[in-house]
């Protein structure tokens, strides 16, 4: 059967913590996203008014915001969103099922995040006038208790999000391992890890050298990612699920995880996963997470998103932080959200406040029609560097100039994987046929 075209645009990680005024720069982006059929963003945020309590750590910041600001993102028109990340536990689980409501209460279609392991990788649907279409949500950047437990008979699962774990191996040769083995013989190190193996408290981790939990083996000098194979058999299956459910199939992936230092290029096994989502069926796999932009690539005529960047970036404007915030950077009681972000700045010169790509992104849209996909249109956005703390993060079109600059390096990005972009009029066009 022939399926008629739907059109799609996507944002990247909508990190909202105060309300956006509705000015004419928010207007415009109104219009232009609700000229599409399928609206995307992922959903950094958890909504409560602090009647919940605080996990001991967090994603970076405890993200948190009143559940009015998803009024904003709705009027902007999303229409699809997942929620899946490193901040989805912050505020322990009853965070995680506070947001959960005001998600479901808004008729919100979320995925990722659910009350045990099935629910959160199952697949969720947005029923379009021309065809169904189906978003998995996914993180492979979460704390160990963030991720959803599968239930049993006898006991429930646990509230969490759908995970894609990895193993990282890191290689020496072989002389460099042996003398890192005596070294580490010298210590207790591994005790723990050893005795809780002894003792049947742990499984074997299996052959190399470990330093604690980091595994050492002969190779080539380097370091390599692999994915779990429990988690990316369950969400194979969870995409081809999809498939047989719906017409087209998103998958959506917030991975921070990066090669080496390098923060552009995405970790092995996060290139790996995009290719298995579009093997098994996926039309578009949609990265997000680092907070800047990495390059696309079209692989088997399907794009994958390396990484969208932000749509909003407010992580400097929280409300409210926890003692354990104060704590990282030495304050009191008497000490207040501001004065932490400043040190934890240093005055806006270090971390993302001084990162100029984490405050310049795109928009990506596309159509589907009878399968195919059409050309690429990349429209640039403006987060407002230049702004003072107040205004920084929110979005709007990019001026001319700033708009060449984004799309050129994007365009540099995403040259690695033979991607042409081209630049016409302002947006970036990546022809597919």
């Amino acid at each position: 059967m022939l399926m008629k075209k739907t059109t799609f645009v996507l944002a990247g990680d909508s990190f909202i913590t105060q309300r956006l005024p509705h000015n004419a720069a928010l207007r415009a982006l109104r219009r232009y996203l609700r000229s599409f059929s399928v609206r995307f963003t992922n959903f950094e945020i958890l909504l409560h008014d602090f009647e919940v309590y605080p996990a001991p750590v967090s994603g970076g910041t405890w993200a948190a915001a009143r559940p009015s600001v998803l009024e904003d993102l709705e009027y902007l028109g999303f229409n699809l969103y997942t929620w899946a990340n490193n901040h989805t536990i912050d505020w322990n689980i009853d965070g995680l099922l506070t947001t959960m409501r005001h998600l479901d209460a808004a008729g919100v279609i979320h995925a990722g995040v659910g009350r045990n392991l099935a629910e959160a990788s199952q697949p969720k649907y947005l029923d379009t006038p021309n065809a169904r279409v189906a978003i998995i949500g996914v993180t492979s950047t979460i704390n160990q208790w963030g991720i959803a437990g599968a239930q049993r008979p006898d006991v429930l699962g646990r509230p969490g999000v759908n995970p894609l774990r990895y193993q990282t191996t890191h290689y020496l040769e072989e002389n460099d391992l042996r003398k890192l083995s005596q070294i580490v013989e010298q210590t207790d190190v591994n005790a723990d890890r050893q005795l809780n193996e002894k003792e049947g408290f742990a499984k074997a981790s299996g052959d190399g050298c470990f330093v604690g939990s980091i595994r050492f083996s002969v190779g080539k000098p380097g370091t390599s990612t692999v994915m779990d194979e429990k988690d990316k058999a369950r969400l194979t299956a969870s995409i081809k699920e999809a498939s047989r459910q719906a017409d087209i199939v998103l998958v959506s992936h917030h991975t921070h995880e990066r090669k080496g230092m390098d923060k552009e290029l995405p970790a092995d096994f996060a290139r790996d996963f995009a290719r298995l989502c579009l093997d098994n069926g996926a039309a578009a796999y949609i990265g997000h997470g680092p907070h800047i932009w990495r390059g696309i690539e079209i692989y088997n005529g399907k794009p994958i998103f390396y990484s969208l960047g932000d749509f909003i970036f407010q992580n400097d404007t929280v409300e409210r932080q926890p003692t354990e915030f104060y704590d990282l950077y030495d304050l009191g009681p008497d000490s207040s959200v501001a004065d932490g972000i400043d040190i934890r700045s240093d005055y806006g010169k270090r971390g993302l406040d001084a990162d100029k790509r984490v405050f310049q992104s795109a928009l990506a849209s596309f159509a589907i029609e009878d399968g195919k996909i059409s050309d690429i249109t990349l429209k640039p956005l403006s987060l407002s560097f230049n702004e003072d703390r107040g205004l920084r993060g929110r979005p709007s079109f990019a001026g001319e100039e700033e708009a060449t600059e984004i799309l050129e390096h994007i365009r540099a990005l995403s040259s690695p994987y033979g991607t042409q972009i081209d630049i016409v009029n302002g947006e970036g066009i990546i022809k597919l046929s």
